[in-house]
């Protein structure tokens, strides 16, 4: 049986194009086709409840808020899985080259902060923004502009005052003075899962989480290899590469989650604190988390 795998294009998804190359999913008996997804995790969740995806790897904040926000006596169509990446993910705040009234920040209270999609990373992690620096103000909008490349033209045209985008996906742009950071935020939580939906074949997903972890395990053992991957697919400096394979750690088994209760706890409290959702069952959460886990 095949899957079709929804990811996000950038340089987390390198343990994934290990596990193409290097014959890892056929080892597994699984045919695999890999879905890129470069507008991120809320258009990777619009296309699992469509059934357009199998399984899917992106940002837990997303995931979690979409699997919160389901509604009252409806079951959600996918399942967090298991933990992809276990560090905490880096976000560069990025306003247009121009905006010499933005400074920091604190500056942002009450502006319009470009998105991806609504219920996105980028959206989410606006919140978890403003909840750290106390803003009082709401901010004014969110304009939705899907792709990183709309998101930057969206900052120097003036339709949004800033966006949050992942640090060293930023900073060739940075570097080239087409948008400025006015800072940054870490997400306090571990960044990255593998969703699959609920009614998947767990045969085929378990043949593809163990091609996933042969991926991250080749990854670990293979630096320069990566780094190779990283620039000529993903469009990054060797520097860059190499500064980020420095911070990134990924889980080992792809089909565990690193913390489960910590993890649905912890990112629930900060999304409805942070007024980004209504619903406060972590039972609903984390029993859709743990169906899906192959350790269970």
């Amino acid at each position: 049986m095949s899957l079709k795998v929804g990811y996000i294009p950038e340089h987390f998804a390198t343990p994934l194009v290990f596990g193409e190359k290097k014959g890892f999913f056929k080892d597994q008996n699984v045919e695999v086709e890999l879905v890129p997804f470069p507008s991120g995790s809320g258009h990777l969740i619009q296309s699992l409840n469509a059934g357009e995806i199998d399984v899917a790897i992106g940002l837990t904040e997303a995931f979690v808020r979409g699997i919160a926000d389901t509604e009252k006596n409806t079951k959600p169509k996918y399942q967090i899985a298991g933990t992809f990446v276990k560090s905490s993910l880096e976000w560069c705040v990025s306003t247009g080259s121009k905006r010499d009234d933005l400074t920091d920040l604190k500056s942002l209270e009450g502006k319009k902060i470009g998105v991806s999609r609504i219920g996105s990373g980028s959206h989410v992690m606006s919140y978890v923004m403003a909840l750290q620096l106390d803003f009082e103000k709401p901010f004014a909008d969110f304009p939705v502009c899907n792709t990183f490349d709309k998101l930057r033209e969206s900052v120097n045209s003036g339709e949004s005052d800033a966006f949050m985008w992942e640090y060293y996906t930023s900073k060739k742009y940075l570097d080239s003075g087409e948008i400025k950071m006015l800072g940054h935020v870490a997400s306090p939580w571990p960044s990255w899962v593998v969703v699959k939906r609920t009614d998947v074949d767990m045969k085929p997903f378990k043949g593809f989480i163990n091609a996933l972890n042969k991926g991250i395990d080749y990854f670990n053992k293979n630096k320069e290899e990566a780094l190779d991957v990283i620039t000529e697919n993903f469009g990054y400096s060797h520097e860059d590469a190499a500064n980020w394979f420095k911070t990134v750690k990924y889980h080992t088994d792809c089909g565990e989650i690193n913390d489960l209760h910590g993890v649905v706890t912890g990112t629930l409290h900060i999304l409805t604190t942070a007024n980004v959702l209504e619903n406060k069952d972590e039972m609903v959460v984390e029993d859709n988390m743990r169906d899906g886990t192959l350790t269970s």
